[in-house]
């Protein structure tokens, strides 16, 4: 039997760097038009901003933004928008 290979769990969160960055990830989520998708998303790039920052400039706490933001969660609209307020980001609209 070969060696085993040792591998590490991937976090996005880890790699996204610049607002750019940011934005990007999370249109493209949005483009999907999954909310599992989207509050994953939402929560990655939370988590690259620095969830302690968001929670204080969005005024939710940590844990509720944790588990509102995970694939499994289900945000409501309200705090979506705090969150991507507090990102420094607006949500657009355009025709399909």
């Amino acid at each position: 039997m070969k060696g085993k290979i040792k591998t590490t769990p991937f976090d996005p969160a880890e790699h996204l760097k610049t607002p750019g960055e940011m934005a990007v990830f999370l249109s493209e989520a949005l483009e999907t038009g999954d909310t599992a998708v989207i509050a994953a998303a939402l929560g990655v790039v939370a988590r690259a901003r620095g969830m302690r920052e968001i929670a204080e400039k969005s005024g939710l706490s940590r844990e509720s933004l944790y588990k509102a933001l995970r694939q499994d969660g289900n945000p409501e609209l309200a705090t979506t928008i705090k969150v991507v307020q507090a990102l420094g980001m607006k949500l657009m609209a355009k025709a399909a």
